[in-house]
């Protein structure tokens, strides 16, 4: 994929005295009080509004945050918190422009935030006169919310259509670079791992990587349909007996192409899905009626990780298994200090979804894993193959 970057335009003097609108991904999660409980999109947003302001522009940052009502003012979905963190994290304040769609006043060397985009009419629907209007603030529109690359929305669209000048902002540029190189430049060999409660939401993913990968691990109740697909019984486990069908098309097609998906050899069964719930070791042809999978066992957690270390490009989406709680953790972990391990001997890993990130932060191994998306839904349909809306406009622009 070939984009025009921020840094690309800096360099040119592309940004001095100039109106920049730096469209960010600044959908935070906050509690009922409203005050931001994790703000890593926040701090990811920082370098592409530092680099405009030090290159002598005029700063606009815009984001949606939650669901409102489109067209209708709610303080709920306020950017208001959001602001007061982006001007501690700046070290200055950064004012919020409420009704700002036809004119927005800022100088060079200054920055201000844009109410909630989604307050306007149109937004979702990535409405012509919307987009225009935004397009005319800006003498350059800078991209840098790659968690939003999947929708064709005026603010991360329709604006890059008309902008006198459009490009990505250090964010998207990095996120664009980690998926080339896990995919469209990989170190062989590749080795996806697939986790999740349903092959139905990840139906798509599992088929893409199968034409792409060498090995492809499934875990969670997706991996209990592909035990189903394999003749075993599964007790009680989650699983999809109707997507069957479909579980033995991915594995044919890993077949055709010599790849493999290792099935887990044992798992980890309870009767009851709990904290409390008594875990026991069984092998995989061997789960009672009344049980549940809720981990792999010893035996596989040995040969998925031997695997994992002799990768030379690792994708990660989803924990093994209910990694929550301790009991059913350690395949989980076990995964991740493996792919930690490999990252450290020469593999690129990336890993994106939010179950993925919420382990890899309770090993504290973010230091460990070459690249950490932020992008949930988009990372996925990037590896599904679906063409990301707010990228190609940029691949289009930069033609």
């Amino acid at each position: 994929m070939h984009v025009n970057t921020l840094d690309h335009f800096v360099a040119n003097g592309q940004l001095a005295g100039r109106r920049v609108f730096i469209r960010s991904d600044l959908n935070v999660p906050q509690d009922d009080a409203g005050a931001i409980t994790e703000d890593t999109r926040i701090r990811a947003s920082v370098p592409a509004i530092r680099t405009a302001l030090a290159a002598g522009a005029a700063v606009m940052v815009a984001s949606h945050l939650g669901r409102p009502v489109e067209g209708e003012f709610d303080v709920k979905y306020s950017l208001a918190p959001v602001a007061r963190r982006l001007g501690d994290l700046l070290g200055f304040e950064v004012p919020l422009l409420r009704d700002w769609v036809d004119a927005v006043a800022v100088s060079p060397g200054q920055a201000v935030l844009l109410e909630n985009t989604r307050f306007n009419r149109g937004e979702k629907k990535n409405d012509e006169v919307l987009s225009k209007k935004m397009a005319r603030l800006c003498d350059v529109y800078v991209n840098d919310a790659f968690g939003t690359a999947h929708r064709a929305e005026s603010s991360t669209h329709g604006i890059a259509k008309y902008a006198p000048l459009a490009c990505a902002g250090p964010l998207l540029s990095a996120e664009i670079d980690a998926l080339s190189k896990a995919l469209g430049e990989a170190r062989r060999p590749v080795l996806a791992i697939v986790a999740g409660s349903k092959v139905s939401t990840k139906l798509g993913l599992l088929d893409n990587l199968a034409q792409k990968v060498d090995l492809l691990v499934v875990g969670g109740g997706i991996a209990n349909t592909f035990l189903l697909a394999e003749g075993f019984a599964i007790g009680k486990s989650l699983a999809e007996p109707g997507l069957v069908i479909e579980c033995k098309r991915v594995l044919a097609t890993l077949g055709d192409k010599g790849a493999t998906l290792p099935l887990p050899i044992d798992v980890v069964v309870a009767k009851e899905l709990s904290a409390t719930a008594v875990p026991t070791m069984r092998r995989a042809d061997d789960v009672r009626p009344d049980e549940m999978i809720l981990d792999i066992g010893t035996q596989t957690v040995l040969g998925l990780t031997h695997m994992i270390r002799s990768a030379g490009t690792i994708i990660w989406n989803g924990p093994i298994g209910v990694f929550e709680f301790d009991a059913f953790a350690e395949g989980t972990r076990q995964m991740a200090l493996a792919i930690a391990e490999a990252t450290v001997n020469g593999a690129f890993s990336i890993a994106g979804g939010g179950d993925t990130l919420a382990a890899i932060a309770k090993y504290e191994l973010g230091d460990r894993i070459s690249y950490i998306s932020t992008g949930g839904g988009a990372f996925l349909e990037y590896l599904e193959g679906k063409t990301l809306p707010a990228i190609e406009v940029l691949e289009q622009r930069a033609s």
